[in-house]
C-alpha cells in the first residue's frame, strides 16, 4: 500500500494550516509538518508503519528551494528511511518546480497586473 504525505513548513496559526488541511482531506493524503506545527513527518511515517504501508511518497509543498528543501526536508525523509528500512520513502519534487505550477501562478500574476 502506498500513502502521499504532503509536507508542509508548518504554522502556529490555524488559519494558515487550514488550507493545507483541506488540500490533503481532498486529495485524501496525509499532512505532515516540517516545524510549528504537528504532526512532524517521522509521526507520520511511524503511523504508516504501524498501518503497514510499504511505500510513502513525501511530496513537499514549498514553491522553491530553498534552505528547508536543500537541506532539512531531505535530511528528514533520509532519517526516516533509516528509522523504517521496511518502507521505501520517496522524496518528490517541491510542487513549485512542477510547471503545472508555475504556470497557474504566471497566469494568477498577470490577473492581478491587468486588475490594476
Amino acid at each position: 500500500m502506498t500513502q502521499l504525505v504532503l509536507y508542509a513548513h508548518g504554522s502556529r496559526d490555524p488559519r494558515w494550516r487550514a488550507a493545507f488541511e483541506e488540500l490533503a482531506a481532498e486529495a485524501g493524503a496525509v499532512l505532515a509538518y516540517l516545524e510549528l506545527s504537528r504532526p512532524t513527518l517521522d509521526e507520520v511515517i511511524d503511523q504508516a508503519a504501524g498501518a503497514g504501508v510499504s511505500r510513502v511518497r513525501v511530496l513537499p509543498l514549498f514553491l522553491a528551494v530553498g534552505k528547508h528543501m536543500s537541506g532539512d526536508v531531505g535530511a528528514r525523509v533520509a532519517a526516516a528511511g533509516t528509522r523504517h528500512p521496511g518502507i521505501e520513502i520517496e522524496l518528490l519534487p517541491a510542487v513549485g518546480e512542477d510547471q503545472r505550477v508555475r504556470a497557474a501562478l504566471l497566469q494568477v500574476v498577470r490577473d492581478a497586473a491587468a486588475d490594476g
